[in-house]
């Protein structure tokens, strides 16, 4: 038996502005910090062995802030080597990683992060005002660019696209460590986590466009063998 906890990152300063975000590299706003240690509040009890975000910092944000609430005692720590180039004592250049750790691996807690867990890329909507988007197009031709599954706004991503990246990457790199047994927790983006729950819950096209992801709101499933089960509480 494993856990998979996916949580969406808190509200940003692009969405207390109603503007639209994408890969937009905001950080999160004042609610959006309350709520990213709210949840990580909710999960504090639980065990933790490996945390999965994306490279978007407000993903981050939400991850860091609520790991601060667990109660685990282990350390978060990036898994990006940081590589310099060194002399050896043979005279050759060499790649060395500063970041790596000689202390016990047991107080780290390891966070990967990935691009392929960002939000959908909005295009030509990225910085634009959502209200005077709608004003400008129509309320139905921005409501088929936010909800469809397969048209995306001009010059951007639809959620059949996100999922296109976001699956892979969930079977490739969380599934495995699931299927060891560990507890996994992401915190991503609302149509990253959108096409990663449709695939957990066998989600049609029409059932996950009105499927809402809250922010800062742990989402826990339980996994044992191939058998998915949404918890309530735990």
């Amino acid at each position: 038996m494993s856990l998979l906890i996916l949580m969406r990152h808190g509200q940003s300063v692009w969405n207390a502005a109603n503007l639209f975000t994408g890969w937009v590299n905001v950080p999160l706003s004042t609610k959006g910090i309350d709520e990213a240690v709210e949840g990580g509040r909710q999960i504090a009890h639980l065990a933790i062995d490996e945390v999965h975000t994306s490279t978007l910092i407000r993903a981050q944000m939400t991850a860091m802030l609520a790991l601060s609430q667990h109660n685990g005692g282990k350390t978060p720590v990036i898994q990006t080597p940081q590589m310099v180039e060194q002399t050896s004592e043979s005279g050759e250049l060499v790649l060395v990683d500063w970041s790596k750790t000689n202390g016990p691996l047991e107080q780290i807690l390891p966070v990967y992060m990935a691009s392929e867990l960002n939000e959908r890329m909005y295009g030509d909507l990225q910085g634009l005002n959502k209200q005077e988007t709608r004003d400008k197009f129509g309320d139905e031709q921005v409501k088929i660019w936010r909800r469809s599954y397969d048209v995306p706004p001009p010059n951007g991503e639809s959620l059949e696209l996100t999922a296109q990246r976001t699956l892979p990457y969930f079977s490739s790199a969380i599934l495995p460590s699931l299927d060891a047994g560990k507890n996994i927790f992401v915190a991503a983006h609302g149509n990253s986590l959108r096409s990663v729950i449709m695939d957990i819950e066998g989600l049609s096209r029409e059932e996950v466009l009105s499927l809402e992801v809250p922010t800062g709101t742990p989402i826990i499933y339980q996994r044992i063998g191939e058998e998915w089960t949404r918890l309530h509480e735990y």
